[in-house]
């Protein structure tokens, strides 16, 4: 895995295409939490091969600051996946962090990447381990092997829900992926999320929901992050800079609930050691082990997003 990336926080993901210079350009003023450059989707097939040297050059030369520095390849099953991935590794130095893996569907899939990229960290110089491994799952094969898929790489950071392509695969009835579908008495995606999100956590992996492709809808965007931060997402994908600034105020603990959490620290670790007693009140509620891990969570959270606790 890793070192550097791995605990790092991914609120926001933003999503910068490996052949526009001009995005390319604008990608490190943005404030995300992780970003990663396209080979895949937003990237043309006639320009894919000469957008790799544009990638390299821009993870070398561009100040992306203490970010998540990510490059998304090509799927196994198109032509350009192993010259994406040997030219990106093999040339962008130590500052790349992670290969992100588009529609993965089976845990052979992240073991075939696990081997190329051991290869390539051999011959460039780089730690065995250093370049870690995202995979999307956006076909219903993915969601079905989703724990196998989990658990296939000690590379593996994070697990990502592509909700396009997985509507796509599963012939729903729309025409823009990511959004709330209002005839639908529920969250159409809400299996989905929660399948998704077991997996990763049992395998300590961070989960990240896909992109909002509305992306002038800001309100509604606030509406679907709140559904997956609920459930315990680390983030959620961006397209946009306005998207950015919604994404990390949402999956961002308030002030409010970090200071509380160390609160019910505190108290519950005096409850434990001083008075031995192994669940204690807290203002009108009862707080027992459960409470602690359920606050260690938020402060975690919190200190990822640069919290400090109030004096």
């Amino acid at each position: 895995m890793s070192k550097k990336s791995r605990d790092l926080p991914r609120r926001s993901c933003l999503s910068v295409p490996g052949s526009s210079e001009r995005f390319l350009q604008k990608g490190p003023t943005i404030n995300a939490d992780m970003t990663f450059l396209d080979l895949e989707d937003s990237v043309a097939p006639l320009e894919k091969v000469d957008a790799r040297a544009k990638v390299v050059d821009a993870i070398r030369n561009l100040d992306w600051g203490d970010r998540v520095m990510c490059v998304r390849v090509n799927a196994w099953d198109t032509k350009w996946t192993y010259g994406d991935v040997i030219e990106v590794v093999g040339n962008s130095g130590d500052r790349l962090d992670e290969i992100m893996m588009p529609k993965v569907e089976r845990a052979a899939d992240v073991i075939a990447m696990d081997l190329l990229l051991t290869q390539i960290e051999k011959n460039s110089g780089l730690e065995v381990g250093h370049i870690g491994i995202e995979a999307q799952i956006e076909t219903a094969q993915g969601l079905i092997n989703v724990e196998e898929i989990c658990a296939a790489s000690k590379r593996l950071e994070t697990i990502v829900f592509g909700p396009a392509d997985f509507a796509a695969s599963m012939e729903m009835p729309v025409l823009t992926g990511g959004v709330q579908i209002s005839e639908y008495p529920g969250d159409h995606f809400h299996y989905v999320f929660s399948k998704i999100l077991m997996a990763g956590r049992a395998n300590g992996l961070q989960v990240i929901d896909g992109p909002y492709l509305k992306i002038k809808e800001l309100d509604n965007l606030r509406d679907y992050c709140n559904r997956t931060r609920t459930l315990g997402y680390d983030g959620k994908w961006a397209l946009h800079p306005d998207q950015v600034t919604v994404i990390n105020e949402i999956y961002s603990p308030t002030q409010e609930q970090f200071d509380k959490a160390w609160a019910i620290i505190d108290a519950y670790k005096e409850a434990t050691e001083t008075d031995r007693k192994g669940a204690v009140m807290f203002g009108d509620e009862m707080i027992d082990e459960a409470s602690r891990k359920m606050a260690i969570k938020f402060i975690s959270r919190g200190e990822r997003a640069g919290l400090k606790r109030s004096s």
